[in-house]
């Protein structure tokens, strides 16, 4: 059975979570890591992870980026597989994973869901068949959510750019007057509104006909279920940075 440090436990995404894994006989919960300390019957969460004397074979986070800097100093202490599901990583947050995964292996994506990254494989091949389209990418998510644009609508920007060169600009709320649309611009919209669990839209407009690629998460499950398949396939690793495309099999 693989044992489980959940981090963001208190969450909504982390108490999805552990309910799955309550329910997974491949799981259990060692413990939690959030800003509270709470007591269950089968496992604590502690507010510090210097408390924690739970053995773990793995680490899922569903926290936040503030997060990230205690969980890279822990995993790589104890020699722990990191999954992170948290977004909004900035260019040295990044630097800083790369750099542990030198020790641990790790897998950190924007989206664990199947139906999202069949989505990212298949915009990555339409922009490179589409030359001369337009490229527009809308998300909406719940109005809880702090950052943006989305951690997957960078997923699909960065497949498109890559597909086109890195030759892509992101853009973000026009507002007024514009000139003509730059063939090279790429307007990302985010929508914060409800409970919307996560919508993303993808869309290329060429000459008099348009292609839309579009994505609706239902629950939050679907995030927590890609998470462990990643949980179960990243234990086998010894150290480095784990793609999510390896993980659910998907493109060459």
């Amino acid at each position: 059975m693989i044992k489980v440090l959940v981090s963001g436990a208190s969450g909504a995404m982390g108490q999805v979570l552990i309910d799955l894994i309550r329910k997974n006989d491949d799981f259990e919960v060692s413990s939690g890591f959030s800003k509270d300390e709470i007591s269950y019957d089968d496992f604590k969460i502690y507010d510090n992870l210097e408390k924690i004397q739970e053995k773990s074979d793995v680490i899922i986070d569903f926290s936040s980026k503030d997060s990230l800097n205690s969980l890279l100093t822990y995993a790589t202490k104890n020699k722990i597989p990191l999954v992170l599901a948290s977004t909004g990583y900035d260019e040295k947050d990044l630097e800083n994973i790369k750099k542990a995964s030198e020790k641990i292996p790790i897998i950190q994506t924007g989206n664990y869901s199947l139906g999202v990254n069949v989505m990212v494989y298949v915009s990555k091949i339409l922009a490179n068949l589409l030359e001369g389209f337009d490229i527009e990418i809308i998300e909406a998510h719940h109005n809880k959510k702090k950052d943006a644009p989305s951690g997957t609508a960078n997923m699909i920007f960065d497949a498109v750019n890559q597909a086109r060169g890195e030759k892509l600009e992101k853009v973000y709320g026009r507002s007024g007057f514009t000139e003509n649309k730059d063939p090279n611009e790429v307007g990302i919209h985010a929508l914060r509104a409800g409970t919307i669990n996560g919508d993303h839209e993808i869309i290329f407009a060429g000459q008099d006909e348009v292609i839309k690629l579009s994505h609706h998460a239902q629950s939050k499950k679907i995030f927590a279920l890609g998470s462990l398949k990643a949980a179960k396939y990243i234990i086998k690793e010894k150290k480095g940075l784990i793609h999510i495309k390896d993980v659910l099999n998907i493109g060459e």
